[in-house]
């Protein structure tokens, strides 16, 4: 009897495995033992000596080596762009603080602008330690009046720069001690540069470093394979405009874990490209994101806006989120949407979510500073098909409204949101078609 029960046991833990998608893990970053200090290569930790150079004659002198860490003590190492290359490791230790210049022309390469830290088709590179990598986003970034004090907006205002006609928004074009890199005020908007970015790499690795303050987006990896992302920080202010935290691009086999995320934009995002390219590019594929806390974000997890390229087999589980915006958001439109395909999502714990706690948007409007939204018509190409997913075990005290899904029932279907709690302000559901998401034992409370 007793073999027989176990028998029984064995076979159901096999199935309940096997209902499970499948995650392979990343390959680690391979980063040789060798070691240089960039003092030893002519960085200058005061905060006002460029150390561009430095950074770049110490990663030569280790690729000569074949690789190895260059380690960043203590001090504010203002700097340029830093490329990094294959196994290279930058290594900040605590007190290290990599500070990117506030002039925008030491970040240009012709007509475009590098990110400050960066890697393009490379193999095994890494950012490690317990330093911080601050990009001096407030000379990048615009600032809409409506979301700082009339004290913040004399700050600004103090910097010179741009307030448009309406005086709803000043940009950081026109300032009093540095020179523009546009023409005017908006194409400079959109010159706007990433903190940290990796491209067509593989094997690449961020861990315990604190990310801040980016110019646009903190983390971007796109079209890498085999990416860790452990106990890393991110936090820029809750209005900093376009201020994303980790942004994955068409990624495979990605880790998020143990992060900490405080934001101006999305928190955690996967992203899949737009058009016939991305389906090129292939979608976001192998995702584990687990054991992460979001304060401020406009979501907590975010797929969308773009993801012509698809979504496939992403896991998030045991993940906290503490005011953001909205907790789970699911964001796109025609000519922006692609496929969704086993999402499994678990363990969600949310409270002070401003809006939604579960929202699927599907006429979502990319809307860059200083523009209008596009009321073009709507476009019967890549539509969003938002669909195979499954949300279990999401706890929420506290949210506007529960669950909101608007779109037509060919873009949301097949969803599920089962054994869940949610503790509303206003209104429990607001979902288009029924048969777009199955409520499973859910309870929907409020005062």
């Amino acid at each position: 009897m007793k073999r027989t029960l176990l028998t029984v046991l064995g076979a159901l833990f096999a199935a309940l495995l096997a209902a499970q998608p499948a995650m392979p893990a990343p390959e680690k970053a391979v980063i040789p033992d060798n070691a240089v200090s960039l003092l030893d290569y002519g960085g200058v930790p005061d905060g006002i000596t460029l150390n561009t150079q430095a950074f770049t004659k110490a990663i030569n002198a280790l690729v000569k080596q074949g690789g190895g860490h260059l380690n960043v003590p203590e001090g504010i190492f203002l700097t340029g762009p830093i490329g990094l290359k294959d196994g290279i490791d930058l290594h900040l230790e605590r007190g290290a603080v990599i500070l990117l210049s506030p002039d925008k022309k030491d970040f240009l390469n012709g007509d475009s602008v590098r990110p400050g830290i960066y890697a393009s088709k490379r193999h095994d590179v890494s950012i490690s330690g317990e330093g911080i990598i601050d990009g001096n986003g407030a000379w990048w970034r615009a600032v809409k009046r409506n979301k700082v004090s009339d004290t913040e907006w004399k700050e600004f205002r103090k910097k010179g720069g741009t307030v448009s006609e309406d005086g709803s928004l000043w940009y950081p074009f026109g300032l009093k001690h540095y020179d523009n890199i546009a023409e005017d005020a908006q194409a400079q908007e959109s010159l706007r540069t990433h903190l940290v970015r990796f491209t067509d790499c593989q094997r690449v690795s961020v861990t315990g470093v604190t990310l801040q303050n980016a110019p646009k987006f903190h983390l971007v990896p796109q079209r890498c394979t085999d990416v860790v992302i452990d106990g890393v920080t991110v936090r820029c202010p809750w209005n900093a405009q376009n201020g994303d935290g980790i942004d994955i691009m068409q990624c495979r086999r990605v880790q998020i874990t143990r992060c900490t995320v405080d934001v101006g934009d999305d928190g955690i995002c996967l992203k899949g490209g737009v058009g016939e390219k991305a389906l090129k590019d292939g979608p976001c594929k192998d995702i584990l994101i687990e054991y992460n806390t979001v304060y401020h974000a406009h979501g907590g997890f975010v797929i969308g806006s773009e993801f012509c390229g698809g979504m496939e087999n992403i896991i998030v589980r045991h993940n906290t989120f503490s005011g953001t915006d909205t907790g789970l958001r699911f964001k796109s439109a025609p000519e922006r949407g692609g496929k969704t395909s086993g999402i499994r999502i678990s363990d969600i714990y949310m409270t002070d979510i401003k809006d939604e706690a579960i929202v699927f948007q599907c006429d979502y409007a990319d809307r860059p500073a200083g523009r209008e939204d596009n009321q073009a018509a709507v476009s019967e190409s890549f539509i969003p098909d938002f669909g195979d997913i499954v949300m279990e075990r999401i706890v929420c005290r506290g949210c506007a409204t529960g669950i909101r899904a608007q779109g037509q029932l060919r873009m949301i279907h097949d969803i599920t949101v089962k054994d869940a709690t949610i503790f509303y302000n206003e209104e429990a559901t607001d979902i288009a078609d029924p048969q777009m998401i199955r409520l499973e034992n859910v309870r929907l409370e409020s005062f």
